[in-house]
């Protein structure tokens, strides 16, 4: 590199980088002998893929969490699991022939055999004669099962599993009339270890001892291990539950309790009866036994809500109570819908394998997202608290008051919750700068992913139930809540917040398609919603805008390209290249409101932005709310670092830039000097969120560089750059700063060990 273009960039003096190419894509081997050790190892190491790890101690990132297996926790190791295919038997869904409307349920565990006993009344309707009812049962012992039409006579029914399907069929000697009926069937099953159905959660008590109570997880099919059911998110009915627990431990349902009475057959056992559900699916319904403290409120709405803790821990659930009461009247507002229950319960499981679970009116979490202890807890935890509280609360309309019709769909249902939930703590917590953290968890991690060859689809047909783990991922989450974030951009917030109401309303106790909330958004805004959120749902990938600009007076003319972006920059033959983009541009005039919108929905075309004087910039996605990256020329680069450096360009705008610019060159398609130079001008950035992107990109260049010619100068480049922040933070935090300033502090550290000499 040249003395002169080492100066324009602002790089120190002695840092030497020989063979990089100006104008050539990535870079290229040096030919000036041996000295050749950046160049070298930047363009033959430093763009490969970094694994990214877990902080140490970091109690949120555990395998069995769902936020885990789909990237959304805040630290996390990518796994990759490689499993043969074996041939299976095609999967069926249920008949229809015979439908549930209403469950009476009664369950009673004993917590010291780990069993329980069960019996339901199922009032079904009967479509056409049959002597066959097929509904889903696994690990559960039916002992008795009969028939008894409206008005008709008993039938006994004989009982036959169908293990490798997770089904019981129960045939009778007569058939079955068409009309409405009721299946009664007395059952046992186990309270099993494996955190699924009804299963045992293990627990210290205020003594110290273990003990023991019990707990529900039903998503996605595990209903059908507390009770046989029609276990498909289709086949909705109300439920009617009772539970017969002991005196002293707490037990509770979806509904309020309407009675609560003594055993008659044993005096220490009570009889608990709730009231009748609304119409819901089985992997929303829930019951909890064990003993608990609670702190409750009243919403501004009138709907009570408590937090369930741990036995002496009450405090713990008051941070997750305040952000409830203040969530649910906000997603009241936000759907012009109320809260279609009088209650809701939050509760801190001991033993749970997810994150959390949006069970109707009684929500389990691990213990870990629902508890903060307020003279330990970090501000991190707090973040991470109000998010997933966020998320399920919404859960409550978009999921559970409107379900998917299979669960080809529930990316959907994750997608929308992922990216509403920012969407609340940003209206709760206004000082998270959370949608900063947005761009740089979410939609980052969805391109980073999303780039690879192995991406698939954010919708995917499933098949069997036990495919969804399989399938849902980083892709179905993240990108999909990135790719509903940068719907209701394109739409705005006023069309969509009514297509959203619409679409609420008319499938309220229903199930839908994906097309179905594609055609509400689309009737409220006027716009192709449909058509373009087809391109993005069902191929994988996403673009990268190409843009170059020319001066016609003081108008700026930019000529937009889009492609498939992938990581390794090789596209293959046959893959989709063309998306309808929408496509956001703001200036130097207008940093944080985009002057122009336009539908990218050709391979390219000009746009045409009037009063840009020759000296002002232009970037493309303002507020990094676009899925897709842009390629600057460098001209257009040298325009933005000004305004990188006096921080005019927003945070997000600012984290964007870096972040795509790395992952370009990474792919070969943009030059290293422009890397490097547009690096140095987030020498005065002074937001969290942008350092830790930055910084992470910084380290692998680093770590890529260990032990090469080049690194010494590297370091001392990196230094430059960090000396302003850690200057103006110091090492240690301060009482009164704020949760950003004092995350940044850790970075700071960690940029220490990576670049000291």
């Amino acid at each position: 590199m040249p003395v002169a273009s080492r100066q324009s960039a602002g790089l120190p003096m002695n840092l030497a980088i020989p063979g990089l190419c100006r104008h050539s894509p990535g870079l290229h081997l040096g030919t000036t002998g041996d000295n050749r050790g950046v160049a070298v190892a930047l363009s033959m190491s430093i763009w490969a893929p970094v694994e990214q790890r877990c902080r140490p101690g970091c109690s949120r990132c555990r395998p069995g969490c769902s936020r885990f297996r789909a990237g959304r926790c805040r630290s996390f190791t990518r796994r990759f699991q490689v499993t043969m295919p074996t041939e299976k038997k095609p999967f069926e869904r249920l008949p229809t022939n015979v439908r549930p409307v209403n469950y009476d349920i009664t369950l009673k565990p004993n917590l010291k055999a780990f069993t329980f006993e069960g019996h339901e009344t199922i009032t079904v309707q009967v479509a056409e004669p049959t002597r066959t009812v097929t509904l889903n049962c696994i690990e559960i012992e039916v002992s008795n099962v009969s028939y008894t039409p409206d008005g008709g006579s008993e039938l006994v029914g004989a009982i036959t599993y169908k293990k490798e399907d997770e089904l019981a069929v129960f045939t009778f000697e007569e058939e079955l009339p068409a009309g409405n009926g009721h299946l009664k069937v007395t059952f046992t099953g186990e309270l099993n270890d494996h955190m699924k159905g009804f299963y045992r959660s293990k627990y210290t008590g205020p003594d110290g001892e273990d003990r023991y109570g019990a707990s529900t997880q039903f998503e996605a099919s595990d209903a059908r291990r507390s009770f046989p059911c029609w276990d498909e998110p289709a086949l909705k009915a109300t439920f009617d539950i009772t539970l017969v627990a002991p005196k002293n431990r707490v037990a509770l349902s979806n509904m309020p309790v309407v009675s609560e009475t003594e055993d008659t057959a044993d005096s220490s056992l009570k009889v608990v009866k709730y009231s009748r559900s609304p119409i819901m699916s089985t992997y929303l319904l829930a019951f909890v036994v064990g003993e608990y403290d609670y702190v409750e409120a009243t919403d501004k709405d009138g709907v009570l809500i408590r937090v369930y803790t741990p036995v002496g821990k009450k405090e713990q659930g008051q941070f997750a109570l305040d952000v409830a009461v203040k969530t649910l009247p906000f997603y009241n507002h936000y759907f012009n819908l109320a809260y279609p229950l009088p209650k809701l319960d939050l509760i801190a499981i001991a033993d749970f394998a997810a994150g959390a679970m949006e069970n109707w009116g009684l929500v389990t979490y691990r213990e870990t997202a629902l508890l903060i202890d307020p003279k330990n807890s970090s501000s991190t935890a707090k973040q991470w608290v109000a998010l997933v509280v966020g998320h399920e609360l919404a859960h409550q309309w978009f999921g559970n008051l409107v379900t998917m019709e299979w669960w080809t769909h529930l990316w959907l249902n994750e997608g929308f919750a992922s990216w509403i939930e920012y969407l609340c703590v940003d209206h709760c917590f206004p000082e998270f700068d959370i949608w900063t953290q947005f761009v740089n968890q979410d939609l980052g991690r969805a391109l980073e992913l999303d780039a690879l060859h192995t991406s698939h689809p954010i919708e995917v047909p499933v098949g069997a139930p036990c495919e969804v783990d399989e399938i849902f991922d980083v892709i179905s989450y993240s990108k999909g809540a990135s790719v509903i974030r940068m719907l209701h951009d394109y739409i705005g917030d006023q069309d969509y917040r009514k297509g959203m109401n619409a679409y609420l309303t008319k499938f309220a106790y229903k199930n839908t398609f994906t097309e179905d909330l594609w055609a509400a958004l689309g009737d409220a805004s006027g716009k192709p919603v449909g058509e373009v959120m087809t391109t993005w749902t069902k191929q994988m990938g996403f673009p990268v805008i190409k843009v170059t600009q020319t001066q016609e007076g003081d108008s700026r003319v930019l000529e937009l390209t889009q492609e498939k972006f992938n990581a390794d920059g090789k596209t293959k033959e046959g893959e989709s290249t063309e998306w309808m983009v929408p496509i956001s541009v703001s200036t130097s005039t207008s940093p944080d409101t985009p002057v122009h919108t336009v539908l990218l929905d050709k391979p390219s075309m000009k746009v045409t932005l009037p009063d840009v004087k020759p000296n002002a910039w232009v970037k493309l996605n303002s507020g990094s709310v676009g899925v897709y990256r842009v390629h600057y020329p460098s001209e257009m680069l040298d325009a933005l670092i000004p305004a990188v450096r006096n921080k005019t360009l927003p945070p997000r705008d600012r984290l964007s830039l870096e972040n795509d610019l790395f992952a370009l060159a990474r792919a070969g398609l943009a030059s290293s000097v422009d890397v490097l130079k547009v690096a140095e001008g987030y020498i005065n950035e002074d937001n969290y969120t942008v350092w830790h992107d930055l910084a992470m990109n910084l380290g692998q260049m680093a770590s890529m560089l260990q032990y090469t010619e080049g690194s010494e100068a590297y370091k001392t480049f990196a230094r430059h750059l960090f000396g302003p922040v850690a200057r103006s933070l110091g090492w240690e935090a301060k009482e009164g700063e704020s949760f950003m300033l004092f995350a940044a502090h850790q970075y700071l550290r960690v940029g220490n060990e990576a670049f000291k000499t």
